[in-house]
């Protein structure tokens, strides 16, 4: 049976599932690891002089799009840290057609913004580091 309590956990640094009544509960991990990418990518790309709330707003809404909660109530409210990449890119566009809908960016179709994002994407790559005896 199914406990009738029910929580929203996230965390600032990624800890493993929990389980509980033999569900597994994957925990997440909410701080800048979605958002700020997405919002600065957008920024940069739009050319955005200034970033109002706005922006936040249209970053909330594209992450909450992507949430597997919204597909199956049992999977976690924020998308596994392996998907950061397309979530984060989501924000950026969402951010972008913000920024265009302020008057802060040209007026340019969804294609061609994503030419320009994909111009300027930036990934980064983690050196291997091994202990030397």
């Amino acid at each position: 049976m199914r406990s009738p309590c029910r929580a929203l956990v996230a965390t600032g640094s990624p800890f493993a599932p929990v389980v509980r009544d033999g569900r597994t509960i994957r925990i997440s991990q909410c701080n800048n690891v979605y958002i700020f990418p997405g919002v600065g990518q957008g920024v940069l790309t739009s050319g955005a002089r200034r970033v109002p709330d706005t922006f936040f707003l249209a970053a909330a809404r594209a992450l909450a799009d992507a949430s597997p909660a919204t597909r199956d109530p049992d999977l976690g409210l924020l998308p596994p840290l392996d998907d950061v990449v397309p979530v984060s890119r989501r924000i950026a566009l969402g951010v972008i057609a913000d920024a265009q809908r302020l008057g802060l960016a040209p007026t340019l179709d969804s294609e061609e913004w994503t030419r320009r994002l994909d111009a300027r994407w930036w990934e980064p790559e983690y050196a291997v580091f091994r202990k030397r005896c």
